[in-house]
């Protein structure tokens, strides 16, 4: 693909229409923009043009049969891009957008192949973030839009994440700073007889109910390699750095660290005691680890700026990131893909995360580690 300048665009706050000009005419004139939202970074094209949809899979070397979430400003928006109008959509439109979720849908004529990789339905979604919205809005056109990396790699959650993955490749990437959440969005299914979230997120089976009424599904089937995806992060390996991923799971947090001390011991016993390890847990289970053979060494905070230098690791050390002081399945959530990049940034060969219990955000954090760990169920402690 050939190699373009990618301009950085620098958002200033308050927003004003004119910091997002340049982006949405570019939009508008089929040209490829990564944009922040509250989930992840996106990367955006117009919805209606199916040749600028198609420099998205190209730019991200992303798999043609896995389809793309398409993003509108207001509700009214959705109305052309799905076949007829939906009594449980409008409920949970009302209940929770704009905000992260994304609803499948039978999709409309306006809707290409390209975007819904050939199906009859399509992902849509009102993100909650302003600048986002804005610059939908001054497109004047729905915008396509997978997170904005390299696909396969952990999705980014800081315009410098994009950068490193597609400096070169787009145009455009407005930064705008963290995203809230650092997750992708709840894709719900709506096609069938009962809901069924076919990708846990911010909102969960619990909110649903509380807040309409309706009872909802959660998909546990496995996907075939000549099955299509109804939604993205559903078949392939996803979110994943180069080191290896192992996960601790455990009751509570000192069983974790239980199984994350045996983990580490078993390592240096067999002769792998000089291995870069990364650490991700809350710092309460990290305290409780106990390895003879390895010393600590911290990160430091988690911060936006580019690594300028690669530190020296001295063997038998461990570089941690704790994502919270206490185990916290929102605040794992939200800096696990910023972690991840930042342990392949200083050489990490193996990343240690603690599992955590699968309620609530805890759904949507472990279904993402899991598939970074290639799909693998959690080791030690259950």
């Amino acid at each position: 693909m050939r190699k373009i300048e990618t301009q950085i665009i620098k958002i200033e706050h308050p927003l004003s229409d004119q910091q997002l000009m340049t982006a949405a005419q570019a939009l508008r004139a089929g040209e490829l923009v990564a944009f922040p939202t509250e989930t992840v970074y996106g990367l955006g094209a117009n919805a209606l043009d199916p040749q600028a949809v198609a420099s998205i899979f190209h730019a991200k070397g992303r798999p043609a049969d896995n389809p793309l979430i398409v993003h509108v400003a207001e509700p009214e928006g959705i109305d052309e891009l799905i076949l007829e109008p939906s009594e449980i959509a409008r409920l949970l439109l009302e209940a929770f957008a704009p905000g992260p979720l994304t609803l499948v849908l039978p999709r409309s004529t306006k809707v290409s192949d390209v975007i819904t990789a050939g199906l009859d339905t399509v992902a849509v979604r009102i993100p909650a973030h302003e600048t986002a919205r804005r610059l939908i809005s001054l497109a004047g056109v729905p915008v396509a839009a997978p997170s904005a990396n390299r696909s396969g790699k952990p999705s980014p959650t800081r315009a410098w994440h994009v950068f490193e993955d597609l400096d070169g490749l787009i145009p455009y990437i407005i930064d705008d700073g963290p995203c809230e959440y650092g997750l992708e969005s709840t894709v719900l299914d709506l096609t069938g007889s009962k809901p069924v979230i076919l990708r846990p997120g911010a909102v969960t089976a619990a909110q649903i109910m509380e807040r309409t009424g309706i009872e909802v599904a959660d998909s546990t089937e496995a996907m075939g390699e000549s099955d299509v995806p109804k939604a993205p992060g559903m078949k392939y390996r996803h979110y994943a750095p180069e080191a290896r991923v192992w996960i601790a799971a455990g009751t509570d947090y000192a069983a974790r660290a239980e199984a994350i001390s045996n983990y580490l011991n078993q390592l240096s016993e067999e002769g792998s005691a000089d291995l870069r390890i990364g650490l991700f847990t809350s710092g309460m289970t990290r305290k409780l680890i106990d390895c003879r053979y390895y010393e600590y060494k911290s990160y430091g905070k988690m911060t936006a700026e580019f690594i300028e230098t690669r530190p020296i690791w001295p063997a038998r050390n461990l570089v941690y990131i704790d994502y919270a002081d206490r185990p916290d399945p929102a605040s794992a959530a939200g800096k696990l893909f910023t972690a991840l990049r930042r342990f392949d940034q200083i050489g990490a060969e193996i990343i240690i995360a603690e599992g955590l219990p699968t309620e609530g955000m805890g759904n949507a954090y472990m279904n993402r580690l899991n598939k970074a760990a290639g799909g693998g169920k959690p080791a030690g402690g259950r």
